[in-house]
């Protein structure tokens, strides 16, 4: 495979400066690292008064920025026959489900309950989207997000129908976006995301979110990137180490479909395509690995950082070939060890992008959803009752989502 070396922070800071550091109604920003004006707790908020050329104007700089970072990727990789293979099955696998993502979309961009690109820090991609229930007169419990993307595409936009779901069901979710590679590698993405979870934790009051109910999640690689930044963060806290969150703040954490110990995955990852100098390149080297490996770290700590840690649910279909199930059972299987409150769910025939994708799209009670809302619920009846919303209508055909399903690149 042909190298080249990776691009320059200019092409990071170009695509960056495409995004206007604007609040949701399109004022411009004078601090990079405060968000857009809060919308009050306990109402709607006020209409978005950004006109249409102006959210379309945003959605083609977001669009370029994700196809300017896709190309500059492939650029450094090289085009070889497997990296060819690949990108045509994505480019049919995206074809197949395009109906229901222009529906999602749609939403994406045009509801008045998403607000896109609030600013959490001074870094490129430093910013989260929200997603906020319709009735939010009373505080709403708290989601936040790490998409996945095999820490190269990784966006937040990826978070959208997840977020569409549970902000159905009355839980406000926080899209959290973080520097991808070749932007920036492993301790970037996990300090980008340790970033966003702590606006969330000290400023989410203000968006309408209840500040005791917060619950962290991560799919895929966002699923090994915020179990690195909770264990992170709970070494810290255990060492007396300055915090600007507290894994405290956390109710429960959910993982995905993510791997935890990487040492076990570099040559999977080669099998599949991802070859194994770039990953170690992202990963920034062998002698690393075992630091951002979070089922090594658990090993290591004390019990009194594993007493820190919040409820554990780990989410995995069995027929996942990416990122084996075996990576989720292990991890709860050590967590289980060291003392951890720690759970595995297991979906049965499901592969990496069912429970993520073709299952919200296929419409219906989505089992992954369902367990997030139980959990989320479990001691609440009241709020269980109230959240309770109507069955969410198919947005693609049965034959459209198996066939994805057998093309998938995931």
């Amino acid at each position: 495979m042909a190298m080249q070396p990776p691009p320059s922070g200019d092409d990071a800071r170009e695509a960056d400066a495409l995004l206007p550091r604007s609040d949701s109604a399109g004022r411009r920003r004078s601090s990079p690292v405060q968000s857009a004006s809060p919308r009050p707790p306990g109402s709607a908020g006020p209409r978005r008064q950004s006109s249409f050329r102006h959210d379309v104007g945003h959605a083609a700089c977001e669009t370029y920025l994700v196809t300017r970072l896709t190309f500059t990727l492939l650029q450094y990789l090289g085009l070889g026959y497997r990296w060819m293979r690949q990108l045509l099955a994505l480019a049919i696998y995206a074809i197949l489900l395009m109906p229901g993502f222009l529906q999602v979309g749609y939403y994406y961009f045009f509801s008045s309950q998403v607000r896109r690109s609030i600013v959490y820090g001074e870094q490129p991609r430093n910013r989260l989207d929200l997603y906020i229930p319709k009735d939010n007169r009373r505080p709403c419990p708290v989601v936040a997000f790490v998409t996945g993307g095999a820490w190269i595409i990784g966006y937040k936009a990826w978070g959208a129908l997840l977020g569409r779901r549970l902000a159905e069901r009355g839980i406000l979710v926080a899209c959290i976006d973080y520097r991808n590679f070749p932007q920036g590698t492993i301790s970037d993405m996990v300090s980008d995301a340790s970033q966003g979870i702590s606006f969330v934790c000290n400023n989410i009051a203000s968006y309408g979110g209840d500040p005791n109910q917060i619950y962290l999640m991560g799919q895929s690689a966002g699923a090994h990137i915020s179990a690195c930044a909770l264990m992170e963060q709970a070494v810290k806290e255990s060492s007396g180490q300055p915090i600007s969150w507290s894994v405290t703040q956390i109710n429960a954490y959910f993982g995905l479909s993510g791997g935890y110990n990487i040492h076990n995955l570099v040559d999977h990852f080669h099998q599949r395509g991802l070859n194994r100098s770039i990953f170690l390149s992202i990963m920034e080297g062998e002698e690393s690995l075992s630091r951002y490996s979070p089922e090594i770290v658990v090993k290591e700590s004390s019990a009194r950082t594993i007493a820190l840690l919040p409820r554990i649910f780990l989410m995995h279909g069995t027929d996942d070939y990416s990122i084996p199930s075996s990576s989720s059972r292990t991890f709860v299987d050590v967590l289980q060890q060291a003392g951890a409150q720690a759970t595995l769910l297991l979906y049965e025939g499901k592969t990496h992008t069912d429970i993520f994708i073709q299952d919200p799209l296929r419409g219906g009670r989505d089992p992954l959803v369902e367990d997030v809302f139980s959990v989320i619920y479990a001691d609440d009846a009241t709020c269980r009752n109230a959240a309770s919303a109507p069955t969410p209508r198919r947005l693609v055909f049965e034959w459209q989502l198996q066939l994805a399903r057998w093309i998938s690149p995931f």
